[in-house]
């Protein structure tokens, strides 16, 4: 069902609107449309600017909550502004001090990390790294060398060279290590290194001393570091759990706050003047909420709210649609807004599609056992993650189970329990002129017929809400479309039934005319609007392409009849896929595998309930929407959550 919507127009001193929205609307949801755009007929309107002043402020909040547990806050607890707003600029100024020495910590911390991994190479040293640093004549660089430039570094160089290079670690890449060389000559012999890839490394006056004592001192600045760190971490973490109730309920109020000042990109203003400014706010209210709302404002005299009641009123546009269905439909809804939404006129389809879903996804999935098993898996999924489609596949399997019992089907089963009605595969009925046909198969070309006749008035019935004249009597699905389907259905019944068919002057009435209704629908409609021409461009083309759009119409009812037949042939299928398991599970000799059977029913009904689910959605948008459904409705979407205080 659609909830039904009312226009309302909202003014007063421009100064008020945090007020209103605070005390008023916050507590109703209302589809906000832009007063400017609804009011562009009147040129004394002017946008409401003004910059959001707490979007900065709700930044900050929002990113100190991601460092809260929020989901385990439970809270009642309510905050002024002007409290939150102090709350979180004071929260603010703790934590950026503590980030700030945080921050320098880290980087002390790195920086020592660095300094230990430079030096670990050199560990095995026993000298004073600065008096190899502070020769007068002497040069002494640090730093590593590839082993195969080091190799080639030997033969070439190292015998010839005024140098000597001392190696103090080695790995599979790289020898780390220093060498020495006179001052004289150290440019020459820096560029000899140089070609062979030799890697200076520049030694920190923080690495002066003996390797391992240098270590030592490095280490115990490291771990005091990282102390130091870990109770700055204890630190934030007994702020937030001291305040993070308090800053939950802070950020909650400025979310608010923020989302409530946002209302001015949406309201207009009248131009000053030297007057007094006021604002506008125009939108979209159930018939529940405006009531409601005009009784609670009636005694304030800054406050003015003017209501649309005529429903059919195009002045404001199409009104949003918001659903509202019973507690056991509503999972439903899925369906409906994956095909569209319906527009404000239009019929919900959401029951119609549960009941026609349920039913026909259990008889083309009967079986009693698997059906249990969808039931509870599908409402225990729901209960545990609120899965939508979860609860369409519980509820699904409830007529599963249900036709399991008509059909005698308890997990493929077929000799445990009595059909109450019959059995698929072995059900067969004598049909004149057709011969022997499998009932199921009779039965779900009946119940299509039917599906269709409900459908084409329910395109009627959306047609007169819509005041569509071709769609009421002219159209395939219209009255017309209704007499002549309506006519071969019941043709149909009273022949394989045996009973006298009307006289051939009747038939032709009852078929003849609704179908040259329909061929002439488009003239005949503009006939009844009183609209020339009544036949555009050429009449003899019009003829021709009405004729080929006609066979095209019949064609359409038999494809369509016709396609209900797979309600049957899954049923039947069903049962034979079923019958194949239990022959894998040699259930003929009386004594099954049970592996071999359980296996198998996980196997069909997780391949064979997703396909018929499937089929089945086929059938609504295909078979069903198609006839009266358009779907082109616009969602209902309230600027403010309704507040709880209400």
């Amino acid at each position: 069902m659609i909830e039904k919507m009312q226009f309302v127009s909202i003014t007063g001193p421009k100064a008020d609107i945090d007020r209103v929205v605070d005390q008023y609307l916050s507590r109703y949801e209302i589809h906000l449309e832009n007063a400017l755009a609804q009011l562009q007929t009147l040129k004394t309107l002017t946008p409401y600017l003004q910059i959001n002043p707490y979007k900065g402020l709700l930044a900050k909040a929002l990113e100190y909550e991601k460092l809260l547990d929020s989901g385990n806050i439970q809270t009642n607890l309510t905050m002024t502004l002007d409290e939150a707003v102090a709350l979180i600029e004071s929260f603010d100024q703790q934590l950026t001090r503590i980030n700030e020495q945080k921050k320098e910590l880290e980087d002390q911390k790195k920086e020592l990390e660095e300094l230990l991994t430079q030096l670990e190479p050199f560990l095995s040293l026993d000298f004073d790294i600065s008096r190899f640093l502070q020769f007068r004549y002497m040069t002494c660089r640090f730093g590593r060398i590839s082993r195969e430039y080091y190799n080639k570094f030997e033969t070439y160089v190292y015998g010839s060279e005024e140098t000597l290079f001392y190696p103090c670690h080695k790995n599979d890449r790289y020898i780390w290590g220093f060498y020495f060389c006179p001052t004289k000559v150290t440019d020459r012999i820096d560029a000899v290194y140089a070609s062979m890839h030799f890697e200076q490394l520049d030694v920190p006056e923080k690495l002066y001393g003996i390797p391992s004592q240098v270590q030592v001192q490095l280490t115990g600045q490291l771990q005091q570091t990282e102390k130091e760190l870990t109770k700055l971490q204890d630190t934030i973490a007994e702020l937030l759990q001291k305040q993070g109730e308090k800053l939950y309920a802070a950020t909650r109020k400025l979310e608010s706050q923020s989302r409530n000042f946002d209302i001015r990109r949406l309201a207009a203003c009248t131009k000053e003047d030297n007057r007094e400014v006021f604002y506008i706010l125009c939108g979209w209210m159930s018939v529940t909420d405006a009531t409601a709302f005009q009784k609670e404002i009636a005694d304030d005299q800054n406050l003015y709210c003017f209501v649309e009641t005529d429903p059919y009123s195009t002045a404001h546009g199409e009104p949003p649609t918001k659903l509202k269905n019973p507690k056991i439909f509503r999972p439903f809804e899925m369906f409906v807004k994956m095909y569209g939404l319906p527009s404000y006129h239009e019929m919900d389809p959401t029951i119609f599609v549960a009941l026609t879903y349920m039913f026909i996804f259990g008889a083309m999935f009967g079986d009693a056992g698997q059906g249990v098993c969808l039931v509870i898996g599908g409402f225990l999924l729901y209960k545990f993650k609120k899965m939508d489609l979860a609860a369409i596949i519980g509820t699904a399997g409830i007529f599963s189970t249900f036709f399991g019992l008509m059909f005698g089907s308890i997990f493929g089963f077929e000799d445990v329990i009595p059909a109450l009605w019959l059995r698929p595969v072995e059900a067969m009925s004598n049909l004149p002129f057709l011969g022997t046909l499998n009932t199921v198969f009779v039965v779900a070309i009946a119940f299509g017929m039917f599906l269709i006749l409900i459908t084409m008035i329910f395109h009627i019935i959306n047609a007169v809400r819509m005041k569509d004249v071709e769609g009421i009597w002219f159209d395939q699905n219209a009255v017309a479309g209704l007499v002549f389907y309506g006519s071969l259905v019941a043709v149909i019944f009273l022949f394989m039934t045996g009973h006298t068919l009307p006289a051939g002057a009747v038939l032709g009435v009852m078929f003849g005319i609704p179908l040259v209704i329909i061929m002439l629908k488009e003239p005949l409609a503009r006939m009844v609007k009183k609209e020339s021409p009544v036949i555009e461009g050429s009449k003899g083309m019009y003829f021709v392409q009405s004729f080929f759009e006609l066979f095209e119409v019949m064609l359409s009812y038999l494809s369509n009849t016709l396609s209900f037949v797979r309600i049957g042939a899954f049923a039947v299928s069903h049962a034979a896929m079923m019958e194949v398991v239990l022959m894998l599970a040699g259930a003929e000799a009386g004594s099954p595998n049970w592996i071999v059977v359980i296996l198998g029913n996980i196997f069909v009904t997780a391949m064979e309930g997703l396909i018929v689910g499937i089929q089945v959605l086929r059938l609504e948008y295909y078979e069903m929407f198609s006839r009266f459904y358009k779907g082109s409705g616009r969602a209902f979407q309230p600027f403010l959550k309704k507040s709880k205080n209400k």
